[in-house]
């Protein structure tokens, strides 16, 4: 099957990559000329694992235009990948896929072509697909659904840091199909496509659009749970949290998976489909409490965090800290909604405490929000060596190298709130303190203000 891509950010472009790396001749569109650009010299414009590994396999199968009208000529079915950014309501705009259907549906009403399939891969709001995607091409393309084109709502379910693994072996595929015909072309794609045999689920278009967010906002409420564990394990002294999540993932009801206590969730994609799934529920009469409670359990986390620092800066009479890790998680340069940028923010706020900050891949995304107001350290070494107050805010395997080579002040307090140091390594100059177990006394005091 020959594809389109509309939108060549870090999901598009990822998405576009493994399909011209598994023999399929794949046509980009973007509105910006610099990624076109980039593409069609074989250069990722941007980072993410095995990125520019695949772009160079794909080789001439993959390239790039501005045109929308080539890029319908040339292929059979278009994926759309652009952003669906949120609304004041919580629910998803879907202006960005509606400019791109404009272009596709008046070149697709000039084209001789018999059929085209529609792939609508944006995360939207339940019945945006059917209620304003499909008419929209009916009016502009002069065709009607079933005769002449097919609709599928085919979202990704894939995190940055491991786009092209999650997509290649994921552990299910969701179509939402206008007809048998649009639904079977799409599932024996993915089964040439991908390197394992997921479960591939179709149903009707609005299940598959509920059926994705609904995901997500499940996934963010079995992390708040797990920081709730870890909260409660931080209060009593001899509780492990991490002891106890395993245990619960350990019974197959629960699993494992997102199930560890830490910091708060964020990126571009949990906050965001949490608050649109009760925003969608709400509109339909159903009170998602279990989704609001949800944001309510990630955002005093988030507090009980920036308490946690105060009082271990008061403690110690220290006036400077040292942040390791910048990004929503590890192995992206993604910062949107990130629990370490809203722990730097709190303190530059504050304006008397000098901040030190290192993270190898979000460096200058953090530079574009924080300026000159912090130092950025260039090595994991620079910046333990800047305070006596270190926390570990990502899970990042060069953070595991940290020992007491590291430690130039008597003490060093380090904060891991991911617990991936071996605190016999730290050597005696050093404080180690984690999050899901029991806090020294005037870490629980901090815990306990903070209403956790």
């Amino acid at each position: 099957m020959r594809i389109s891509v509309i939108g060549l950010g870090k999901l598009g472009l990822c998405a576009a990559a493994c399909f011209a790396t598994k023999e399929s001749r794949v046509i980009g569109v973007d509105v910006n000329a610099g990624i076109v650009d980039a593409v069609n010299n074989g250069r990722a414009p941007f980072y993410e694992p095995r990125l520019q590994e695949l772009m160079e396999t794909a080789g001439s199968r993959l390239r790039a235009t501005q045109d929308y009208r080539s890029a319908l000529e040339e292929s059979d079915a278009t994926f759309l990948i652009v952003p669906t950014p949120s609304e004041p309501t919580g629910r998803f705009s879907a202006w960005s896929l509606r400019e791109a259907l404009r272009h596709l549906s008046s070149a697709l009403r000039g084209s001789s072509k018999p059929y085209h399939l529609f792939n609508v891969t944006s995360t939207v709001s339940p019945g945006t697909t059917t209620e304003q995607l499909i008419p929209l091409v009916e009016e502009l393309s002069g065709r009607k659904l079933h005769d002449g084109f097919g609709v599928c709502y085919n979202p990704e379910f894939v995190a940055l840091g491991s786009v092209i693994s999650d997509f290649l072996k994921p552990d299910m595929v969701l179509i939402g199909e206008s007809d048998d015909l649009a639904g079977g072309a799409l599932a024996s794609l993915y089964r040439a496509v991908c390197e394992n045999t997921p479960y591939v689920a179709r149903m009707s278009i609005v299940s598959a659009e509920i059926a994705k967010i609904s995901l997500n906002a499940f996934v963010t409420m079995k992390i708040s749970f797990a920081n709730t564990l870890a909260a409660i394990s931080e209060a009593i002294p001899g509780a492990d949290g991490d002891a106890i999540t395993r245990a619960l993932g350990a019974d197959r009801r629960i699993a494992p998976h997102a199930l560890k206590g830490g910091l708060p969730f964020g990126g571009p994609c949990f906050p965001r489909d949490n608050r649109a799934f009760a925003a969608f529920a709400e509109c339909h009469g159903v009170d998602a409490r279990l989704a609001r409670a949800t944001d309510d359990v990630n955002l005093a986390r988030e507090r009980q965090i920036v308490r946690l620092v105060e009082e271990q800066l008061s403690t110690a009479n220290e006036h400077s800290v040292s942040i390791l890790g910048l990004a929503y998680k590890a192995g992206t340069p993604v910062i949107d909604e990130s629990p370490a940028v809203a722990v730097v923010q709190h303190f530059l706020r504050r304006g008397d405490v000098a901040i030190t900050v290192y993270d190898r891949l979000a460096a200058e995304n953090a530079r574009s929000v924080f300026g000159d107001r912090v130092a950025y350290a260039t090595s994991v070494r620079e910046c333990v060596s800047k305070s006596a107050l270190c926390i570990i805010m990502t899970p990042c395997d060069e953070f595991r190298s940290i020992d007491e080579r590291y430690v130039a002040h008597d003490p060093t307090t380090f904060l891991d709130c991911w617990r991936i140091l071996d605190p016999s390594r730290l050597g005696g100059n050093a404080r180690y303190v984690t999050l899901g177990t029991a806090m020294p006394k005037p870490l629980q005091g901090a815990l306990a203000e903070s209403g956790e």
